[in-house]
């Protein structure tokens, strides 16, 4: 599914799609995308108006502050325990594409 165009996002931004049921926060580090869950695993919060950490690959919930693996979706600090999803993506010819499986949630 194609999110967006590679220009529209700068280095170091967030920014939330919602592709069918699935809530997405895309972010841009350098000329690196990495797609990951947009709700925060701990509680109902946009993961995508967080703080993204470029050096250590990581975006933080604004609101208590856990910070997720732009790589795996895994939670690096409490509160939250549970990872949120990752997802694959795809640039080709100034296009940004989210590859989503249709069996996991």
């Amino acid at each position: 599914m194609r999110l967006c165009r590679t220009d529209e996002l700068e280095s170091g931004e967030a920014r939330r799609f919602v592709v069918g049921q699935h809530k997405i926060a895309l972010v841009r580090v350098d000329g690196d995308f990495y797609a990951i869950g947009d709700t925060c695993s701990h509680a109902d919060y946009s993961l995508s108006e967080g703080e993204v950490d470029v050096d250590a690959l990581q975006i933080e919930c604004w609101k208590h502050g856990s910070c997720f693996s732009l790589k795996t979706g895994e939670p690096d600090t409490l509160p939250a325990t549970r990872p949120v999803p990752a997802y694959d993506v795809v640039v080709d010819d100034g296009e940004v594409f989210v590859l989503i499986d249709v069996a996991k949630p």
